[in-house]
């Protein structure tokens, strides 16, 4: 692959276009301000580019407004179109050009894992996947894995708990006495009957219930007639389970039909929604739907075309594709290269897969008229906000979508672990990529002023250094005390005041008597419950408290268990130092097993059982939410 980027003084498109091969590659147009408009491969680069600028009247107005901001393209040169295809595909994901369709989708899709032990565990898996583990899947959404999950217990009752727990009981836990579990942490059961009901799990896994039902019923006859009643026993409650587990399933697929994806495409007013159901081992485990960007003056080919490329390209494709547009020939044939055999596309369904169809395109129409609603009402909520604050240049639709609304809070236990959040309301939507947490450090336990004063210089001398964006509206939790405190901060800096507005709690903390205090001396605001401004002011707010909160848990239960340690006996420097060298920290400390805490210097047995037990004990459990910490 080969990079092949003119730098002209000023940009000349018939020059430029002359001087191009025909060659497959990728093209990226680059407006004045060195950001990448838009990504296009091409099969060949020469006539798919002089399209941009031989005929600007044959362009849509979008792509005609696109062209016009144009001061540079630079092209790739590739040795194939599925090449070309796979670096577009990179691009797109990591440019996010405006012009693009993009289809935003920040995490893998979950699997179940079946994990490679002498007593395999059942578990909940995002990632990449490897040879060494079994792996069922993908799934459309987090709940579909733990359903399965909750139904093989209930039927081959294989363990869920983790390596570390597994190998340190002593007792059977809650899910033996339930019946979930057959306690092989313990011995309540042997290696090979456990390895039996590992197999008969992934034949239900892979779609082959009736063999299983078969199989049961064959050994449940054998047992009986050698008067083993007992386990003749087990087996017809596993036949019985199973059954009615099958009988619950609202879609049953026949035939070779085990492995399916569905997809279907809704449009209304230039907007789009890609429903995507997946059947995985026979079993309907459920739909997601996708709401592609930047789609203006886009069509349902369009569309298809880009959701089956960024959807498969990097990701496990089956057999059968059902489809209520066929993606283009172009497309078909650079998927048959990247995923390595030729994919099924159906565009007519029949019996079972026309009903796959018409239920994905049923979810496309209402998930997409649930977003514009959504949309509706976010935007009523902005424009209600921009003219209570009184706004200047936010009259028009593209201006409202860009308000940005930065909004701080802080929160500490008792003084311990103090912490600032500051999230970001853009798009009419949390922008939870841009949340951002502070470790307040130095001010006085308790003095939520000084801390609030602290975060907002280090945020926005950021801004006035030339790093970061300025927001419209800054929001802070609190009354006139951290206004002022805030006013205080904006003066140093020499920013305008007029972008303060506090949240100051209503009589009582009633929700809906909440009061708005300026900056600039004006007068105090009351919305009113029903108010739309009201409705986003206390969202944002407490998005802003739920996240300091979390945070703030995050870094005491950290300081906690530093804390724990150290109140060990027999722990002192030196073992301390050591255990959180050989670890890389206290997490990895108390992520270690008892075996693994023996193996360092100095900690017996006894130890390392003490150093497990005060590690897990009462240990306060927070949700990740993959935003970033500012130190």
């Amino acid at each position: 692959m080969t990079d092949k980027t003119p730098q002209p003084t000023a940009f000349d498109p018939l020059a430029f276009v002359a001087s191009l091969p025909h060659l497959p590659g990728v093209y990226r147009h680059i407006d004045e301000n060195d950001v990448v408009l838009y990504v296009g491969k091409a099969r060949d680069l020469k006539k798919r580019v002089a399209n941009y600028f031989a005929r600007s009247e044959s362009l849509s107005p979008r792509i005609a407004l696109m062209v016009s901001k144009v001061v540079r393209v630079d092209v790739t040169v590739t040795r194939t179109e599925t090449e070309a295809l796979l670096l577009e595909n990179n691009l797109i994901k990591t440019l996010a050009p405006r012009y693009n369709i993009l289809f935003r989708d920040d995490k893998s899709y979950p699997y179940l894992k079946m994990t490679a032990h002498a007593y395999p565990r059942m578990v909940y898996y995002r990632g990449a996947v490897d040879k060494k583990h079994q792996y069922f899947g993908p799934f459309p959404n987090g709940f579909a894995v733990k359903d399965s999950i909750k139904l093989l217990q209930k039927v081959f009752k294989l363990r869920t708990c983790d390596e570390t727990v597994f190998r340190n009981r002593s007792r059977p836990c809650m899910l033996y006495q339930i019946g979930r579990c057959t306690a092989p942490c313990v011995g309540k059961i042997s290696e090979s009957d456990y390895a039996a009901d590992v197999a008969a799990s992934v034949l239900f896994l892979k779609g082959e219930s009736d063999e299983l039902l078969q199989d049961f019923q064959e050994k449940m006859n054998v047992a009986a007639s050698t008067l083993d009643f007992e386990a003749a026993a087990q087996y017809r409650d596993k036949i019985g389970a199973l059954s009615h587990m099958m009988a619950q399933q609202s879609v049953e697929s026949t035939g070779s039909d085990v492995d399916a994806d569905i997809i279907a495409v809704a449009s209304s007013d230039a907007r789009y929604c890609v429903n995507l159901a997946m059947v995985r081992g026979g079993r309907h485990l459920g739909d997601k739907a996708f709401f592609p960007q930047h789609t203006q003056d886009c069509t349902t080919q369009d569309v298809m075309d880009e959701f089956v490329v960024q959807h498969y390209i990097d990701g496990a494709a089956p057999a059968i594709v059902v489809v209520d547009v066929l993606p283009s020939d172009e497309i078909q044939n650079a998927l048959t290269e990247v995923v390595g055999r030729k994919l099924n596309w159906v565009k007519k369904p029949q019996t079972q897969r026309k009903i796959w169809l018409e239920m994905a395109q049923n979810n496309a129409q209402l998930a997409l008229s649930r977003r514009m609603h959504e949309v509706g009402s976010a935007k009523t909520r902005t424009r209600d906000l921009v003219n209570v604050l009184a706004l200047p240049e936010m009259d028009d639709e593209d201006n409202l979508s860009r308000l940005r609304i930065e909004c701080f809070d802080i929160s500490h236990h008792s003084g311990e672990a103090t912490q600032a959040s500051c999230v970001v309301y853009q798009h009419h939507a949390m922008q939870n990529a841009e949340y951002r947490r502070y470790n307040i450090k130095n001010v006085t336990a308790g003095d939520d002023y000084a801390a609030m004063r602290q975060v907002l210089m280090r945020r926005y001398e950021k801004v006035v250094a030339g790093e970061g964006i300025l927001p419209d509206v800054v929001l802070i939790d609190g009354g006139k005390g951290q206004v002022s405190m805030a006013h205080e901060v904006f003066d140093e800096l020499g920013l305008d005041i007029g972008l303060l507005v506090g949240v100051a709690k209503g009589e009582g903390r009633r929700v809906g008597l909440e009061q708005l205090i300026f900056a600039d001396g004006r007068a105090a605001v009351k919305l009113g419950k029903l108010s739309p401004a009201l409705m986003l002011i206390a969202q944002v707010r407490d998005e802003a408290h739920r996240f300091a909160i979390t945070g703030m848990r995050a870094a005491r239960a950290k300081v906690r268990n530093v804390s724990r340690l150290e109140e060990i006996e027999g722990i002192g420097a030196k073992r301390r130092a050591d255990l959180l060298k050989r670890f890389g920290g206290i997490a990895g400390v108390k992520g270690a097993s008892v075996q693994e805490l023996r193996q360092v210097v100095g900690i017996s047995d006894k130890l390392a059982q003490e150093i497990y037990k005060q590690l897990h004990e009462d240990a306060p459990r927070v949700e990740g939410d993959g935003a970033i910490d500012v130190e």
